[in-house]
């Protein structure tokens, strides 16, 4: 009896299964382009039958698979190849933005057909970013019509919001720059832009995406000035557009003067090195006395290590800013500049809780080491003062300020004697005279 057992039987060889759900169709626009043309074909110019269609035929057409032959021929009447040119082998359509009459109401009509169609199928979204992106690449390959076309389209969609303001990185490829493509653009981007909402619109996408300091680079590098873009964009009727970037360039300069003078500190270099480098670059960017004490007191702040005890700190900004006094003194040579230190101070201490109880012995220090005068002071406790922590500092103010105040209505009295007594010795001086030179 044979004890072992005999083995099964095994397959040799492998089976495959794909599931329908598995296998990939191939890439084929045709059949999709066809389908787009023949609709646009059919509505023609009438923009509210052409989203009545395409917000229809996003039941029956794969938009998610090809959604850059969608807007492809939207824009342009084709798929477009690389470049920027129509492809030749495939259908294409006379009714699109490319064809259209270049006018600010006709793109604003387009504009709400695109919005219509992204928000009805919220898919689009993305590829419909990346596609612009795209033919801000192709700008080259255009004509100026459609480029101002476009131009006005992209405008209107940024100021309401339908596509990111980070579009505009294409704007700075080097070959569109150096043919002075890129500013042509923008010019007219920013007129529809500025036209449909405001300047603060166009400040506060382009802050967003970290894209506010970086206009002037819409210019080949040889004319990238603020003189340069500021004619440039006044003479194209942007004057606002102009001053903003003055504006942030202006503020991106300060930023980094504030950087070095922390950097001076920092390192403990002399107060006189300090000053005369401070006073150059004030000059060199045509800041007040009163920008320029702003930086100064931020630099001062910002190079210090603060205690977190509330007990120590005081002492230990008390020591830092008296070694730093002569620095302060030489930019308040004005009452405006005392005043705007003043409300740096206070603006300080309200944002830093560890100083809300130092504002007044900074106060004292400062007013001691001349940098201060009861003008100032007194301005600033009367009606100058800002809204953060009002009642704790001006409460922390209220007994050095009677003193001044009783200090300076004696000295007024004073003042007056003096000048009385004066009056009279320069009267008496004159009467002798007259009377040593009389004949009599």
């Amino acid at each position: 009896m044979n004890n072992q057992k005999q083995q099964k039987p095994t397959l040799t060889g492998q089976r495959f299964k794909t599931r329908k759900r598995d296998e990939k169709e191939r890439f084929d626009p045709t059949q999709f382009q066809e389908s787009i043309v023949q609709g646009l074909n059919q509505t023609g110019t009438d923009l509210e039958a052409v989203a009545k269609f395409l917000d229809a035929s996003g039941a029956k057409l794969d938009y998610r698979r090809y959604a850059e032959t969608l807007f492809d021929i939207l824009v342009a009447g084709g798929m477009l190849a690389p470049g920027g040119t129509l492809s030749d082998d495939m259908t294409r359509t006379e009714f699109c933005l490319f064809t259209a009459q270049e006018d600010l109401e006709t793109m604003q009509a387009y504009a709400q057909v695109f919005n219509k169609l992204i928000r009805r199928y919220k898919y689009l979204e993305k590829g419909f970013e990346e596609e612009i992106k795209k033919l801000l690449l192709f700008l080259k390959g255009f004509t100026e019509s459609e480029r101002n076309k476009l131009a006005m389209l992209t405008g209107i969609l940024l100021a309401n919001g339908n596509i990111s303001a980070s579009i505009l990185n294409s704007l700075y490829n080097e070959n569109l720059v150096k043919e002075g493509v890129s500013a042509a653009f923008a010019v007219k981007l920013f007129k529809s832009w500025i036209n449909e909402k405001d300047i603060n619109s166009v400040a506060a996408s382009l802050r967003k995406v970290g894209m506010d300091n970086r206009l002037m680079e819409l210019f080949p590098a040889n004319k990238r000035s603020c003189e340069h873009f500021s004619k440039y964009f006044t003479d194209a009727g942007l004057k606002e557009l102009s001053d903003f970037a003055r504006n942030q360039q202006s503020i991106g300069a300060r930023k980094e003067l504030q950087k070095e003078l922390q950097e001076q500190m920092s390192r403990g270099d002399p107060q006189k090195e300090i000053i005369a480098f401070t006073k150059e670059e004030m000059k060199k960017a045509n800041l007040s006395e009163q920008a320029m004490i702003s930086i100064i007191w931020s630099s001062l702040m910002g190079c210090v290590e603060w205690n977190k005890k509330e007990e120590l700190v005081t002492e230990q900004a008390i020591k830092h800013l008296k070694q730093y006094s002569l620095l302060l003194k030489a930019f308040t040579s004005q009452g405006l500049s005392e005043l705007s230190l003043l409300l740096k101070i206070q603006e300080y201490c309200y944002d830093n809780i560890h100083f809300m109880n130092s504002f007044q012995k900074i106060a004292v220090l400062l007013y001691k080491a001349d940098v201060l005068s009861e003008e100032a002071i007194l301005k600033w406790y009367s009606d100058a003062h800002l809204s953060k922590g009002r009642s704790v500092f001006l409460e922390q103010m209220k007994k050095f300020v009677e003193w001044l105040k009783n200090a300076e209505e004696g000295f007024r009295i004073f003042a007056m004697r003096l000048r009385g007594r004066r009056i009279l010795m320069r009267f008496c001086k004159s009467f002798s005279f007259f009377f040593l030179k009389s004949p009599l």
